[in-house]
């Protein structure tokens, strides 16, 4: 029987969606997505079809090559942003979330009931600064500095910098620059667009008149100008916002919870104190490779691989074994379903013992002596032998 190999995409958790065999991965909530693309996919087919003509011949024809080259470029940014991974942390198994819940239980100690239990950190010393790992009770892991648990995707994503719904996908670690760099050549791709789109009004409306030249085009003038009069703001207004962040090599996140914000003297460990080397550490830093392993192939089960290759007519009986009840981490508690049976087993041995008698030690046996005569037993001896004759 010829089993599918199952890869490792197809068994992570959290709220993501994978393509073309687990290489792209996204949010699942795509629909504002689909409506990035549109926007920019009209509105520069509008400029392309009626504005480029124009301008090429009465201009330069570099005009429409550079726009083309500019358009190509934002979507490649935007794509690279949407379909790649930002930075997902994995979660713990089952056997390393037990020893870390073994090691937090040695390190808080009995809590009395009732009482809210210590908080879940623990502190590492960044370039002399302390910072506090939190823990994450969906992940079960501490979490690294940095890192934040999306809501969204439902994953911790390293460098977290916020879920960003336009590209469809959260921006952290392994994506920030490509998505800096979608917000800013879309920005100049808008103003470029926005720019031209009123010198070709002018110029049409030199020689015929601005009535005229709405009328000729109806649609087309008051549509893209408008969209890239709205758009226009809110992507310069981004852009400008991520290049202050990049220039204090922080987050969005640690900028809207006021991690670094000064107060009680504490300071973003992670900045340079120079711009130049801010920016060249989030943008030319190196390229981060994914943890998660997507297309890995998954272990193959025991119990699969003996249902499949053993008939079941021809089964031969497994021997019986039995279940211990011992705990298989050291210190770890009994679970409450097992200690009835241990402690009937326990009174079971001890009732056995106390009914038992205690063995007897062996003694050597002793060597037979014949007995000793005397006036006694002679008189006996010889009256027996009188009444025999």
């Amino acid at each position: 029987m010829i089993t599918r190999k199952v890869r490792k995409w197809e068994r992570l958790p959290g709220k993501n969606t994978f393509c073309c065999d687990g290489r792209v991965m996204m949010a699942r909530q795509k629909g504002v997505f689909y409506l990035t693309m549109f926007l920019i996919m009209g509105t520069c087919s509008l400029f392309f079809a009626f504005e480029c003509p124009y301008l090429a011949v009465h201009l330069s024809p570099a005009i429409p090559v550079f726009a083309v080259l500019l358009f190509l470029f934002v979507m490649a940014m935007l794509l690279r942003t949407s379909f790649s991974d930002p930075g997902v942390l994995p979660r713990a198994l089952p056997e390393e979330a037990a020893f870390i819940e073994m090691e937090i239980e040695a390190a808080n100690g009995n809590v009395p009931a009732g009482q809210r239990p210590p908080p879940r950190i623990r502190n590492v010393q960044i370039n002399n600064q302390i910072v506090k790992l939190k823990y994450c009770y969906t992940c079960k892991i501490f979490r690294p500095p940095r890192a934040s648990h999306c809501s969204i995707c439902d994953n911790c994503v390293d460098r977290f910098d916020h879920h960003c719904p336009w590209v469809g996908n959260c921006v952290g670690k392994r994506n920030y620059r490509y998505f800096y760099l979608f917000t800013l050549s879309l920005s100049l791709l808008t103003i470029y667009i926005f720019a031209f789109d009123i010198v070709h009004v002018v110029m049409r409306s030199v020689d015929k008149g601005f009535l005229n030249t709405l009328q000729e085009t109806p649609g087309t003038y008051p549509l893209s100008v408008l969209v890239c009069f709205f758009t226009l703001w809110s992507v310069v207004g981004l852009t400008g916002f991520h290049t202050y962040l990049i220039s204090l090599n922080q987050t969005t996140n640690e900028d809207i919870k006021g991690s670094w914000s000064g107060k009680n003297r504490v300071q973003n460990p992670y900045s340079h104190k120079n711009i130049i080397k801010n920016c060249c550490e989030v943008l030319c830093g190196p390229a981060y490779p994914s943890v998660l392993d997507r297309r890995g192939l998954m272990p193959e089960e025991s119990s699969s691989a003996l249902t499949s290759f053993a008939p079941s007519s021809t089964s031969i009986p497994a021997p019986q074994t039995t279940k211990t009840t011992a705990p298989l981490i050291p210190n770890e508690h009994t679970p409450d379903d097992v200690k009835p049976s241990i402690a009937a087993s326990a009174e079971k041995t001890s009732s056995h013992k106390a009914k038992s008698p205690p063995p007897k030690e062996e003694q050597p046996p002793l060597p037979t002596v014949p007995p000793l005569a005397s006036p006694e037993t002679d008189a006996e001896t010889s009256i027996s032998k009188d009444k025999m004759y």
